[in-house]
C-alpha cells in the first residue's frame, strides 16, 4: 500500500521523498489584456457609433423630415427649426397635415428619433469616458450628451401633443419649442464636449532623456 507523504515524512524524516502537484496557473499567458488593447477596442465601438449616428441624423432630419415636409405642403417639420415655433405655426401645421402624416410622423419620433439621440449619447460617454482621466472632468463633459439624449425624447413626445390638438395650447408649444431649441443646442455643445474629450486624450509627446548628473 502507498505510503501517505506523513508517513513518509515519519519514517524517512527529512530524506523522504514527498511528490510535488502543482496546479495549472488560472491566468492564461497567452491572452493580451493590455489597456491599450482595451482602448483600441473602445475606439472601434465609438468609431461605429458615430456611423450610425450620422447615417440616423441623416435619415430623420436630411430624408424623412424633408419628405413629410412635401406631404404637409411645405412648412417645415418642427424637429429642424433651430429657432423654434409658435402657436400659429403649430396651427397652419395642424391644418396642413391629414391624420395619416402626424401618424408618419409619430413613428419616426417612435423609431429613429429615438434611437439617433441614445446610440449619438451612448457613443459620446464612451468616447468621453475613454479619454478624459480625471473624474470630475469627465462627470463634467457627461452631462452634455446625457442631458441631449433627455432633451431630445422628451422633445419627440411634446411635439406630438402640440400637433395632436385641433386647437393648439400654448402652454404645449411653448414647451415643444423650448425643448426642440434646447435639443440643438446640446447636440453642438455634445460635439464640442467630444471634441474637448479628444483633445484632454492626448498625451504630450516625452522630450529627450536628459543626461544624469555626475555624482
Amino acid at each position: 500500500m502507498a505510503k501517505t507523504p506523513a508517513q513518509r515524512i515519519k519514517k524517512h524524516g527529512s530524506k523522504a521523498a514527498v511528490p510535488q502537484h502543482h496546479l495549472p496557473p488560472v491566468i492564461n499567458p497567452t491572452t493580451d489584456r493590455s489597456p491599450q488593447k482595451a482602448r483600441n477596442n473602445s475606439n472601434l465601438i465609438v468609431i461605429a457609433g458615430v456611423v450610425v449616428s450620422l447615417f440616423l441624423f441623416w435619415y430623420v432630419h436630411l430624408l424623412t423630415l424633408d419628405q413629410l415636409r412635401d406631404v404637409s405642403g411645405e412648412p417645415a417639420m418642427p424637429d429642424s427649426l433651430l429657432g423654434g415655433f409658435d402657436t400659429a405655426y403649430v396651427g397652419e401645421l395642424h391644418t396642413a397635415m391629414n391624420d395619416d402624416a402626424r401618424g408618419q410622423l409619430n413613428y419616426v419620433h417612435k423609431t429613429a428619433g429615438t434611437l439617433f439621440p441614445l446610440i449619438f449619447g451612448f457613443t459620446w460617454l464612451l468616447l468621453i469616458g475613454t479619454n478624459v482621466a480625471r473624474k470630475a472632468v469627465r462627470w463634467v463633459l457627461w452631462a452634455v450628451p446625457l442631458l441631449f439624449v433627455v432633451v431630445r425624447l422628451w422633445g419627440n413626445v411634446a411635439i406630438d401633443a402640440a400637433l395632436a390638438a385641433e386647437m393648439p395650447d400654448a402652454g404645449q408649444v411653448a414647451l415643444a419649442s423650448g425643448l426642440t431649441v434646447a435639443g440643438w443646442v446640446l447636440l453642438v455643445l455634445s460635439l464640442l464636449a467630444g471634441a474637448a474629450a479628444v483633445f484632454l486624450g492626448k498625451k504630450p509627446a516625452a522630450g529627450p532623456a536628459r543626461p544624469a548628473p555626475p555624482q
